[in-house]
């Protein structure tokens, strides 16, 4: 593996670093997320006073996380918190607005929260083999993010709904992605349910880079051929950038749900697309 693709865990959570950090709303927002693991609560300011954890959200979530010149202060107070952050990601107007870790295992996260402590709804995290550093024309040609599928609708629960409700998608077809340099907005291109088992004809989570366009065409149909929705006012081609978001749909059958997305090409906006007359139901 090379060092770019490495990340250390440094394990560093002591008092001195709780003080050390300036802003109370990281640790607020960190806190609600794991409010139910065993370590103490960091959703605390160096006075003892709690902080709302909903003010929180909103502040990182405006806040600028990186810069295209470098890291923000806010991405370096994340990897101060934990050294395994690499960024955030953001759907407007869903549940998921999470911090982003990456190492060198991608079972590590499954239970464990962005503190380091057990935390049965873990942390959302990203393949260990994906490019994700400074520079965007360096990113993996598609960046593959895994996140529980929990009940409560924390981490990737609330992304049921683009399979539940057609309503849902054309109301929600953006996400944000920061890395701790940069942000990126993609738009969700096809929602694929497959089949998850090690046996899989299509290893979706081996396919990071695509050796040319063939490679890339057939993931791309693949993809569009099992969507749940049949979404045809985004069009993909060789070059895009792509954004895979994993979580489980059935533990009987291993199957998995995707949200598929690709990142907006230069001029394009929101504007750029329309809601509601070009999706449908999949046949």
């Amino acid at each position: 593996m090379t060092s770019r693709r490495k990340k250390i865990i440094t394990g560093v959570f002591s008092a001195v670093l709780l003080t050390a950090v300036t802003s109370a709303y990281l640790f607020s927002t960190v806190g609600a997320e794991v409010a139910d693991a065993p370590a103490e609560n960091p959703a605390v300011s160096a006075s003892g006073e709690k902080i709302s954890s909903e003010t929180a959200n909103l502040t990182i979530a405006q806040g600028p996380f990186g810069t295209p010149n470098g890291e923000s202060g806010m991405s370096k107070s994340m990897r101060q918190y934990n050294g395994d952050s690499v960024g955030w990601i953001k759907i407007p107007g869903t549940k998921v607005n999470n911090p982003l870790v990456q190492c060198e295992d991608n079972d590590f996260y499954l239970s464990i929260g962005f503190n380091h402590q057990p935390y049965r709804a873990g942390t959302v995290f990203m393949d260990y083999r994906n490019l994700f550093g400074f520079g965007q024309e360096n990113w993996s040609d598609n960046i593959l993010l895994y996140g529980h599928n929990m009940a409560n609708n924390e981490m990737f629960g609330s992304l049921r709904r683009y399979r539940q409700d057609l309503t849902y998608y054309q109301d929600n077809q953006f996400i944000e992605l920061d890395s701790n340099y940069e942000h990126a907005t993609y738009v969700i291109c096809a929602l694929p349910i497959t089949y998850g088992g090690a046996d899989a004809d299509w290893r979706y989570w081996d396919m990071e880079e695509f050796k040319d366009e063939e490679e890339f065409n057939t993931y791309m149909k693949y993809a569009r051929d099992q969507s749940v929705t049949n979404i045809t006012n985004v069009d993909v081609k060789y070059g895009d950038k792509l954004l895979t978001l994993s979580t489980c749909y059935s533990d009987e059958d291993n199957s998995r749900f995707l949200v598929i997305a690709r990142k907006l090409r230069e001029g394009e906006t929101a504007e750029t697309f329309t809601k509601t007359s070009e999706v449908s139901e999949n046949s």
